[in-house]
């Protein structure tokens, strides 16, 4: 069976697997509709931070850029002589209780890999993780009164009231998996739930902003909502002690990652280097990377004659005391680009509406 035959089948396969569990996914929509009502009407209760807080977060399951979003709010506000808190979840984590202040030092199996990243990239913050957010949200209040609450992957977690909703979306989530919601599809939630946001950021490559801005317009009426567009950019190679790894012409090189959306990892280190890995070893999001784990790595290494080892920053912290000497982490850079419905850029919409924010409050 030739290649374009096998896609056309699994394209055929997967599209009658939506379509049978397409109920269900309407029935799960429902359900989240009566969730938000009961939080609407206060039913359901919950917590109003007493400074403003900005939730960023998706409709879908999966890597759509919330914490490169989330650790660029925290270095804004810090950049602004403020003192910001991150609320995360913790995905994975286990610290020894709860609420927990993330410090640099920790280690990323209590701590969870994206809060120590978090607290490690921006030393100024408070990253604090609780299933609880609220008890965490008041907890660091009562001991350090921050500025400026993020609410980490916050869309659905509605126990924490916000000023701004920031809902990030991907060029999937307006194309194959739009309205699609659980188990039928990725969403979390039915488009419904996108009133809820204060603005939405397109998180896609350079050059097919107008595309996506289009596409959005034509699957909402955005009323005067603003519409971003952002791109994660690798712009280097760093050891763990901060040095730059140059890789020669032709060199061969290893990516390992453990993220939503390992694709646009490979694709960010190829246009970076010039071409692509010798082999990219895909792990789960938030894999625990074990010793067995990295001897696998540092053997694959070994096979492919690679002297370098590259991984995500959130893969980095995990591997600590387990990499060798060729480990090397993608320097990451989050840049905005084009605008819609705004004739601000981001970083002073974002200034502008926090001000008005505040004067409210």
């Amino acid at each position: 069976m030739g290649l374009g035959m096998a896609t056309s089948l699994q394209r055929r396969w997967m599209e009658w697997g939506r379509r049978c569990l397409g109920p269900a996914g309407r029935i799960y929509a429902a359900g989240m509709r009566v969730r938000e009502a009961l939080y609407a009407t206060r039913i359901l209760p919950s917590w109003r931070p007493p400074v403003p807080c900005v939730s960023v977060g998706n409709i879908s399951w999966g890597g759509s850029g919330k914490t490169p979003l989330a650790e660029w709010m925290l270095r804004f506000a810090s950049g602004k002589g403020m003192t910001p808190a991150l609320l995360s979840r913790g995905y994975k984590a286990i610290p020894p209780y709860y609420p927990f202040l993330v410090r640099p030092r920790d280690r990323a199996a209590e701590t969870g890999d994206e809060p120590l990243m978090l607290a490690r990239s921006c030393r100024d913050a408070l990253v604090v993780i609780d299933p609880r957010r609220e008890r965490g949200g008041q907890w660091i209040w009562d001991r350090n009164r921050p500025d400026l609450f993020v609410l980490d992957d916050g869309m659905q977690h509605l126990r924490v009231e916000r000023d701004l909703d920031l809902v990030l979306l991907t060029p999937r989530d307006l194309k194959q998996d739009w309205n699609r919601v659980l188990p039928s599809g990725s969403w979390r939630e039915g488009q419904q739930a996108l009133r809820r946001a204060d603005a939405f950021i397109l998180h896609t490559p350079p050059g097919s902003e107008k595309g996506m801005f289009a596409r959005l317009r034509s699957r909402l009426d955005l009323g005067n909502k603003p519409v971003f567009s952002v791109s994660l950019n690798p712009v280097g190679l760093l050891r763990p002690n901060g040095s730059r790894v140059h890789l020669g012409p032709g060199e061969p090189y290893l990516l390992i990652s453990g993220v939503g959306r390992p694709e646009a990892v490979e694709q960010g280190v190829t246009g970076l280097v010039g071409e692509p890995p010798e082999r990219h070893m895909a792990f789960p999001d938030h894999h625990p990377f074990s010793g067995q784990d990295w001897e696998r790595i540092r053997r694959t290494a070994d096979d492919l004659g690679c002297r370098v080892i590259c991984c995500t920053p959130k893969d980095a912290v995990k591997l600590e005391g387990l990499a060798d000497s060729r480990l090397a982490c993608l320097d990451l850079r989050l840049s905005f680009g084009e605008t819609d419905n705004t004739r601000l850029d981001f970083p002073a919409w974002l200034e502008q509406t926090l001000n008005e924010t505040s004067r409210r409050g």
